[in-house]
């Protein structure tokens, strides 16, 4: 899971620790970052799977919005909500303290700029903390400024590590480093004292476990990183069991299943343009999305399973007949299944489970059916450990 490019590479804060373990750096959204290490990609998938990886996305993009303080809570959210939602389709007034939500910044054509976390501070009035994509950081970055303006304060938070801890043990894990995150319901965050520093903890990941994220300034970094691999329960993971483990969860990678053509509808992603936004129609490309949620659809994103080697990003879809419907968006191995798994685009009327499709593989065509999403479910703890 690699990306070439012709520019120099960043390297994230922990880059010395993971050339210590052996970890197979390659390029990815400009950075330098860890594929794998030495026990292999279906290794680090499985103990995911089965106990607690550790994994670094320090690429990504955590920041803050601060809309001024008045003193009155309820006000000062409503304020930052307000800088933000025109941006986006979901509804960031309604956020209670410390709730996360998933959205879309979408461009005026309803197109897909970038998938995101918007939550409430649960500690600060008018706070927000806004994760955004490494591919499309600096343009996220540039318009979350923009909408911030003179009044208000954006914040970039990209200088730390961001350690995403994923796994069915993960809590029990870091309920030896803080005890009270541990008790986090999914989508929520809030900071804990850690050895004298603050950590920012979400209850949240993209790998379909349950699992948490973890900001932590820079000069701490190493030492959270080592102390949680200190742990028998937890192993480092790298991109390659990221990206699988995703693929099997259903979750959409953005730059290869999510681009700026493809609309939430499209995407499958209604979920993330809101009640109070629909009705409202306040959003960028209302006019397309609305009328795609109204059935004026002309493509669906789809899983698949597929028989034989696994169809990779760009292979066409064909109908029973042979004749090419879509194509494959992602597509690899499921170490859990194993069998090869995809997804892709087709219309609407190949889009029901058991409907009988093919690829195209190095030049052979091979058979496909439409699965139902997720792949593997998702084990996310919807509520707080008591």
């Amino acid at each position: 899971m690699s990306e070439a490019s012709a520019d120099p590479l960043k390297t994230v804060v922990l880059d010395a620790e993971h050339r210590k373990l052996s970890g197979r750096m390659v390029p990815f959204a400009g950075y330098a970052l860890p594929v794998q290490y030495p026990a292999g990609i279906i290794a680090e998938h499985n103990w995911t799977r089965e106990h607690a990886s550790l994994f670094d996305v320090s690429h990504m993009g955590p920041s803050f919005v601060q809309a001024p303080a008045t003193g009155d809570a309820e006000a000062d959210h409503a304020a930052a909500a307000a800088l933000v939602e025109p941006l986006v389709c979901g509804d960031i007034a309604g956020l209670k303290p410390g709730q996360i939500r998933y959205t879309l910044l979408l461009n005026a054509e309803g197109g897909i700029r970038d998938d995101l976390m918007i939550a409430r501070s649960p500690l600060y009035p008018g706070s927000l903390y806004v994760i955004v994509n490494a591919g499309t950081k600096e343009a996220d970055f540039a318009a979350l400024a923009a909408a911030a303006g003179p009044s208000a304060t954006f914040t970039r938070a990209d200088d730390g590590a961001l350690l995403a801890l994923q796994g069915p043990e993960a809590a029990a894990v870091l309920a030896g480093l803080a005890p009270d995150a541990a008790g986090l319901a999914f989508m929520h965050y809030a900071p804990f004292d850690w050895r004298g520093t603050k950590l920012i903890v979400s209850r949240s990941g993209y790998t379909g476990e349950d699992g948490f994220e973890i900001l932590v300034a820079a000069d701490r970094a190493a030492e959270l990183w080592a102390t949680l691999l200190a742990d028998p329960r937890v192993r480092p993971a790298g991109l390659g069991a990221r990206d699988s483990l995703r693929l099997e969860a259903g979750l959409p990678l953005y730059g290869h299943d999510l681009d700026d053509t493809v609309s939430p509808v499209e995407a499958g992603l209604n979920f993330a343009v809101s009640k109070r936004r629909r009705a409202a129609a306040d959003f960028p490309g209302a006019a397309r999305i609305l009328g795609e949620l109204a059935g004026e659809l002309a493509r669906v994103r789809v899983g698949l399973f597929v028989t034989g080697a696994p169809a990779r990003a760009g292979a066409t879809i064909l109908d029973a007949a042979g004749q090419g419907i879509g194509r494959v968006t992602s597509g690899g191995f499921s170490p859990t299944l194993g069998r090869a798994i995809a997804l892709g685009f087709v219309p609407p009327a190949y889009a029901a489970p058991g409907t009988r499709l093919q690829v195209a593989v190095r030049d052979r065509l091979q058979p496909a059916e439409v699965a139902p999403l997720p792949f593997v479910p998702h084990r996310y703890v919807r509520k707080a450990t008591p």
